[in-house]
């Protein structure tokens, strides 16, 4: 029996044609952002990706069936059913798909389903990674262990900024994964442009990243690839005042006892609400930068065919 991969008929149509397609999460509209601000967003990403003649294709788990493109009325579920659509990693694909739920697909899943329908190019707001004090809860996401076997280019503002971003590098590079910063020499975290630590790898325009992909593909080697773009000037938010939000955010999460995959959605929730609903807005504004971008990637990558 063959999995049952739910295509929408755009993005059955691009993929069969050798049209560009973006995919995207739906963990970031169902346990990122507050509903309805979740699913404007999502609605205005995907229509970001077809102002450059791409096909964005949205994923997630509905009824139990993967689906790769969403209409209205499905991100309309993702972003209002709070409480009814479980946050899906690699993990819970199987237990999802099984018990027939609704399951909104964190990084490291969406990787997995767009290789499956055949997707190359995906689009985030931020990756996840090694999580700060891992050394005793070896707590590390499988974003990166996914990287390391799923050929798929993912386009983020960097490793969020709750998280060990010196760690992440060091894994991301035992596991063999590139890490490209576009248009820039210091890794960003997410809501800020710098993170202190080196891109290990630099690239200035789509095409050159295209090429690498064609590359990768060539030499034979497993594995994605991590972009890394960094929130517009105008959007970020200074450093030094999101390291004290992070300490807040981070000692709050601890007094209440939060573990495993409730961390990311709660420290997330705890910012917008310390910082006044200015990392909401930071957040949407890197997620629709990376939205161009990416878009500019999958054209390009298809164009080394024509």
């Amino acid at each position: 029996m063959t999995l049952d991969l739910r295509m929408t008929d755009e993005v059955r149509d691009a993929l069969t044609e050798g049209a560009p397609v973006v995919a995207l999460e739906s963990t970031i509209i169902s346990h990122g952002m507050p509903y309805p601000d979740n699913v404007a967003m999502a609605r205005e990403v995907e229509a970001i990706i077809r102002t450059h003649d791409v096909v964005p294709a949205t994923i997630a788990v509905l009824d139990g069936v993967p689906r790769i493109g969403l209409d209205d009325e499905g991100l309309e579920l993702l972003g209002s059913g709070e409480g009814t659509i479980r946050k899906v990693s690699i993990r819970d694909l199987p237990y999802v798909v099984a018990r027939k739920e609704h399951g909104a697909a964190t990084v490291a899943a969406t990787m997995r389903l767009a290789s499956l329908a055949g997707i190359r190019v995906f689009t985030t707001g931020g990756l996840g990674g090694v999580h700060r004090g891992a050394a005793t809860t070896m707590d590390v996401s499988a974003d990166l262990t996914e990287l390391s076997t799923t050929a798929v280019t993912v386009i983020s503002a960097g490793v969020k900024s709750i998280l060990d971003i010196g760690l992440t590098l060091e894994k991301l590079e035992t596991l063999g994964v590139p890490v490209l910063g576009y248009r820039t020499d210091d890794f960003p975290a997410f809501y800020t442009r710098t993170s202190g630590y080196a891109v290990p790898l630099r690239v200035d325009t789509p095409g050159e990243i295209a090429a690498l992909m064609r590359a990768k593909d060539d030499l034979g080697l497993p594995g994605g690839i991590s972009v890394a773009n960094p929130i517009p000037e105008a959007d970020a938010i200074g450093g030094d005042r999101m390291d004290g939000i992070i300490d807040q955010a981070l000692a709050d999460l601890d007094r209440l006892g939060i573990t495993g995959k409730d961390i990311t959605p709660y420290l997330l929730g705890r910012i917008v609400e310390i910082t006044g609903g200015d990392s909401l807005r930071a957040n949407i504004a890197l997620v629709k930068n990376n939205a161009h971008l990416g878009a500019e990637i999958a054209a390009a990558f298809v164009a080394l065919d024509e």
